[in-house]
């Protein structure tokens, strides 16, 4: 299977499964709401799951960075209180992720994929009007070195973007 057929049939439960992935995307939301759901063994998929997995991944990931911008004392005040938009935000998203169903079997209608992708790109809209004020403050006190490690994309198979899957929110 290629990188680009996974990554659909993967987002194809991201969509509605965590808005995580709506965030700086190049996959055509349109192809995502067609694209069939990943089936584990038993035929079987966990929206729950896959969305809890997501956010885990951004609160590594905004571990990560803070490690890698050694924020100086002075700075400190202004990743608090991004962090605490951010913890805000996640407890947002847990809760979206909780009322998802933990298992599907069978593959939502095209209309019905489509209003799920609209709401998760909602819930993802809000939680970035929610953060950004403070990632906007934190990016003003940053160094200019400081600036170049949180703007250089994170790595990921086939040279992409892991911003999508975990940037700084």
């Amino acid at each position: 299977m290629s990188v680009r057929s996974l990554l659909l049939t993967t987002a194809a439960g991201l969509a509605f499964a965590c808005p995580a992935f709506a965030f700086d995307s190049d996959v055509d939301m349109l192809e995502i709401a067609q694209a069939a759901p990943p089936a584990a063994a038993g035929g079987t998929f966990s929206p729950k799951s896959m969305c809890q997995d997501m956010l885990a991944r951004r609160i590594g990931n905004r571990a990560y960075i803070k490690a890698r911008l050694e924020l100086k004392p002075e700075q400190m005040t202004a990743w608090n209180a991004f962090e605490k938009a951010s913890d805000e935000a996640n407890t947002k998203s847990n809760a979206r992720c909780a009322a998802l169903p933990a298992e599907m079997k069978d593959r939502p209608n095209y209309v019905d994929r489509l209003s799920m992708e609209e709401d998760a790109m909602k819930a993802r809209v809000a939680s970035i009007e929610a953060v950004k004020p403070t990632l906007v403050a934190l990016y003003a006190v940053l160094t200019p070195e400081q600036k170049a490690t949180l703007d250089k994309p994170r790595g990921m198979a086939g040279g992409r973007e892991m911003r999508r899957h975990g940037g700084p929110r």
